[in-house]
């Protein structure tokens, strides 16, 4: 018998005569053949979340199996492109339907019929296994595309053809195994978005996710493979962050899942990512970008699976040898949609309402991220960095909580920072990181040898100026001690000179850990003269009188970016010029 629709419940339908069906296998819908998942199954009926917009079903339409679970088409073309949740190509709808996506529209990425130059790296009698590069591509100006022996294949390849250019469906090389079957290789894979791709080990994290931006690398690091949150309510910067981490982080690829948010903020992706330079390889920035875009208007069981999609196209790169970064803006839209899809199956509700099963979802999706030994002994990296959007600010909600147990960097945004428009809004008083110690090696070797000693010296002097603040509040500044008031006047340059950063400054936008260390040590060094000059007993208005603060201040535009150890002593001359001023006029 065949299977039916035997009741709609929005993207939630429910079948009869459904034996045969497997869970998590997909399904075709209806006449329009609309995109579906098994999610459950029982005796008698069998329970499909439909990724596309249910309108026009009926009950007792038809459901078709096809046998295979929810994948992506992972080969050449990906990089630059545009996908909803399922992978659809959003520029092909476009040319075919025009600007809104078309229920039953059944887009698959593997159909395009771009060609592609491909160089083999193999030989025929060759014996390879699962994971092994084959052929090379150019996928885009700045990334090389390395074809895979799919997983679970290997053997002798008994036929191969020719460098030249070819079709992603085409097979290419015929492998035999060892109990004789046949494989047909083509230049593309499938694989399951809910399951992991494999890799032969992790190994432990020991190098920096740079970013380029000094709260993150200085203070509060990611480490490439590693996991971080940025909780934050509206407007305080949330998805800006992040687009300056996708733009400027030295991981080689990025994947950013536009996970429910506006239709004007994907955009504004698409406009300023196809605009700008890669600063590595003097390329289109887009070149080096898969967007995953599911906006608040698509539908809510895609947006679920979106960010599946972006991290098995992330674990595809990484298995050729690439430092993937996604960036998942935002998580919570992402719990929105598991929490509307729970009340629709009639789940017994958590915590405002989410499924008792959000702290599984949020462990799975973080715990894709790693740095791996890859099965063809490359190494390669996926670092997942997930906005969290908090309803009123308040970070005691489920989404927030629940992150907060699964990642090592937590970057809380400060609704206060943002509206006096500092930015990025990072709160250096909540936020923490746990990768300080794994980096620790990098550091001493690659950048300074006193780099943590720096960074400590720097945070206490802002967890020092927030005790003091506390008293301020109550007594005034007027009333503190001079040493106490230098303390407040150094945190105020480091806040505005070190952790302010001017996103469409040139110099300010990006600014390598090399500056970041320089930057460091001229702060350090102007606190450590000017307690001195305290201890001799000149008043602090003395030194205010100089507006050598302010001149400290306005170093992060005057440092170029390639600054050497003779900036640091330039600015030490200039401090020790003017604390001679100060003692002179003292005397």
């Amino acid at each position: 018998m065949q299977i039916s629709i035997f009741s709609i419940n929005g993207p939630i339908i429910k079948t009869i005569n459904s034996s045969s069906l497997c869970i998590l296998e997909m399904v075709y819908v209806g006449e329009k053949k609309l995109i579906g998942e098994v999610i459950n199954i029982d005796k008698n009926f069998a329970t499909i979340q439909v990724y596309e917009n249910t309108s026009g079903l009926q009950v007792g339409d038809i459901v078709k199996r096809t046998g295979n679970q929810i994948s992506v088409t992972l080969s050449p073309g990906l990089l630059s492109n545009v996908f909803d949740g399922i992978q659809q190509p959003l520029k092909t709808i476009k040319q075919n339907y025009g600007d809104f996506l078309i229920p039953g529209s059944n887009q698959s990425f593997e159909e395009n019929n771009k060609y592609y130059n491909i160089i083999f790296r193999v030989l025929k009698n060759d014996i390879v296994s699962s994971g092994d590069i084959f052929a090379v591509c150019s996928e885009t100006d700045i990334i090389e595309h390395r074809f895979m022996i799919p997983n679970g294949i290997s053997g002798k390849i008994i036929d191969i053809k020719q460098d030249g250019s070819y079709l992603i469906t085409e097979n290419v090389i015929i492998i035999e195994d060892e109990f004789k079957n046949i494989h047909n290789i083509p230049l593309f894979q499938k694989w399951p978005i809910r399951k992991a791709r494999p890799f032969n080990k992790r190994i432990p994290i020991s190098i920096p996710l740079i970013t380029g931006q000094r709260i993150i690398d200085s203070l509060f690091p990611i480490a490439k493979g590693g996991v971080a949150a940025i909780p934050g309510g509206f407007g305080t910067g949330k998805t800006m962050t992040q687009h300056q981490l996708a733009k400027w982080s030295d991981a080689d690829i990025i994947i950013y899942i536009g996970c429910g948010e506006r239709g004007n903020e994907i955009t504004q992706v698409l406009e300023e990512f196809s605009s700008l330079i890669d600063p590595k390889s003097g390329k289109p920035m887009s070149n080096r970008i898969v967007l995953i875009a599911n906006t608040s208007n698509m539908p809510v069981a895609s947006r679920e699976a979106s960010i599946y999609t972006g991290l098995t196209i992330a674990e595809y790169y990484r298995d050729m040898g690439y430092h993937v970064a996604v960036m998942a803006d935002s998580t919570s839209r992402w719990a929105e949609a598991l929490r509307e899809i729970s009340g629709r199956l009639e789940e017994m509700p958590a915590e405002e309402g989410f499924p008792a099963y959000l702290p599984s979802k949020i462990s799975q999706f973080y715990e894709r991220a790693g740095y791996t030994l890859n099965l063809n002994n490359t190494e390669g990296s996926v670092s997942i960095i997930g906005a969290v959007s908090p309803q009123g600010s308040d970070f005691s909600e489920p989404v927030t909580q629940n992150t907060k147990r699964f990642v090592r960097a937590f970057w809380t945004l400060d609704k206060s920072l943002a509206y006096s428009r500092h930015y990025p809004a990072i709160n250096w008083i909540t936020s923490y990181s746990e990768y300080i110690e794994d980096l620790s090696d990098y550091y001493e070797k690659n950048i300074d040898p006193n780099f943590l000693s720096y960074r400590q010296d720097i945070y206490n002097i802002l967890i020092a100026e927030d005790s003091l603040m506390e008293i301020v509040k109550l007594i005034g500044s007027d009333m503190l001690p001079d040493d106490q008031k230098l303390i407040i006047e150094v945190a105020k340059v480091i806040r505005l000179g070190f952790l302010q950063q001017n996103a469409f400054h040139k110099i300010d936008t990006y600014v390598p850990l090399s500056k970041q260390v320089i930057m460091m040590k001229i702060i350090l060094y102007l606190y450590d003269k000017l307690s001195l000059v305290i201890e001799k007993s000149i008043p602090i208005s003395y030194i205010l009188k100089t507006n050598i603060f302010e001149e400290i201040i306005k170093m992060k535009y005057s440092i170029p970016n390639d600054a050497s150890n003779k900036i640091f002593e330039s600015y030490t001359c200039i401090i020790d010029e003017k604390i001679k001023n100060i003692e002179s006029s003292n005397k």
